[in-house]
């Protein structure tokens, strides 16, 4: 066999028994590593390099030394999900930077980082004053996290003690023009179904690039053209609106009327429709 052809035939050889041993390994391996995952993967790679151009080295070898090293994370990241101490002499640790808002200067020193390059991670995490953290860590991954003090953090909705409606995961139901028929099914609608809500839309499948359903069920769609608007769904807060007016009418006929059962019937039911508003509100106004 002519050498090139060989050296063909050994890098096709070698990325199929690459791929197949990162799947093995699993998704960590090429995400965050460990200071251990990250030397086996230079050395499987070494390894690859060296066989795919050295002619003279033979191929059955050359996976054998691939398998082997790879078989050392494999087994060594069982072995750390069942010893602590273990997955601490392997994978590594966290280091604290930062605690109760003072900075830790020998944690720094023992990973051998500067207050620049501290000031840079921080800033990555979009901290620009060290006053505001309450603590932070450098995971053994390499990634820095940082939890602030509460008075700098975000606000939230249970802050200011607002009800908010869960969330589940929008399905994509149109791509490229064409539906999906298995996130259709995922979700008990039907492709008759969809049709109708594109039509409520003025829009139809074909003129369609990417269309998705939320949580409350509604679709969204993005077209094509670009200069096309799209009207967002109106249900909920027709819902809403239909709700209100209805509440208030029942205050009307309460006020409008002498007879008082009839007076006390309205206004009851004033109240308990406003307690449903109440209840949904979140849901049909977000």
């Amino acid at each position: 066999m002519a050498d090139w052809l060989d050296v063909i035939f050994r890098a096709i050889l070698f990325l199929i028994v690459l791929f197949i041993i990162t799947k093995i390994l699993g998704k960590k391996q090429i995400s965050q590593l460990s200071m251990f995952e990250y030397v086996t993967g230079i050395t499987i790679g070494n390894i690859g390099a060296e066989v795919v151009t050295g002619l003279e080295q033979e191929i059955h070898l050359g996976i054998i030394a691939l398998v082997t090293t790879a078989a050392i994370p494999f087994l060594s990241g069982l072995i750390t999900m069942k010893s602590k101490k273990m997955r601490n002499m392997i994978d590594g640790k966290g280091t604290i930077f930062i605690q109760d808002g003072k900075i830790m200067e020998d944690n720094l020193k023992k990973e051998r980082y500067t207050i620049d390059e501290f000031l840079e991670l921080l800033r990555k995490k979009n901290v620009f004053d060290i006053s505001e953290v309450q603590y932070a860590v450098l995971e053994a991954a390499g990634d820095l996290n940082v939890l602030l003090k509460k008075e700098y953090r975000p606000l939230t909705p249970k802050d200011l003690h607002m009800k908010v409606a869960s969330d589940k995961q929008p399905q994509v139901v149109i791509m490229d023009g064409e539906i999906l028929l298995e996130p259709l099914a995922t979700m008990g609608r039907s492709r008759q179904w969809l049709h109708t809500e594109l039509r409520k839309l003025g829009v139809t499948v074909e003129n369609v690039f990417i269309g998705q359903v939320n949580s409350f069920g509604e679709v969204t769609v993005d077209l094509y053209d670009d200069l096309l608007q799209v009207a967002s769904p109106q249900e909920r807060p027709l819902l809403y609106a239909t709700m209100k007016k209805c509440q208030a009418d029942l205050e009307l006929f309460a006020l409008g009327t002498d007879n008082e059962s009839a007076k006390q019937m309205y206004t009851d039911n004033s109240i308990k429709l406003q307690n449903a508003i109440d209840r949904v509100a979140h849901i049909l106004k977000s």
